[in-house]
């Protein structure tokens, strides 16, 4: 089992960076793959970006509306997952969360993550 949490959020004005973090613990980070979703007030939880487990690769898959945009990480000696957000736009306001899932390789639906961090809030301002 993994713990997660997530930092980083704040409000930041259009076009400017942030970079979140997720510290987990309490299990062998490397073999989890991660993903990263946002949930803006009114609408369902999305899909924003992925990264398979360390031993198949450590490959990357992003949403549309981020690629090109955001970068997903991961540091498997700090056990940290970071999502590197340039260029941000007002659309882009919600509220971040991290998952883990036990599979090697990460997905875009939200049942195939099993531990969940509480979220962290990013606001972008026009």
């Amino acid at each position: 089992q993994v713990q997660l949490v997530e930092s980083g959020g704040g409000l930041v004005q259009a076009g400017g960076s942030l970079r979140l973090s997720c510290a987990a613990s309490g299990d062998t980070f490397s073999t989890y793959a991660m993903g990263w979703f946002r949930q803006a007030p009114g609408k369902e939880r999305e899909f924003v970006a992925r990264i398979n487990a360390l031993w198949v690769g450590g490959g990357t898959d992003y949403s549309d509306s981020v690629k090109g945009r955001f970068t997903i990480s991961r540091d498997n000696a700090k056990n940290t997952l970071y999502l590197q957000m340039n260029s941000l736009k007002p659309e882009d306001t919600a509220t971040y969360y991290c998952a883990a899932t036990r599979r090697n390789y990460g997905s875009r639906e939200i049942d195939d993550y099993e531990y969940w961090g509480q979220g962290t809030q990013v606001t972008v301002s026009s």
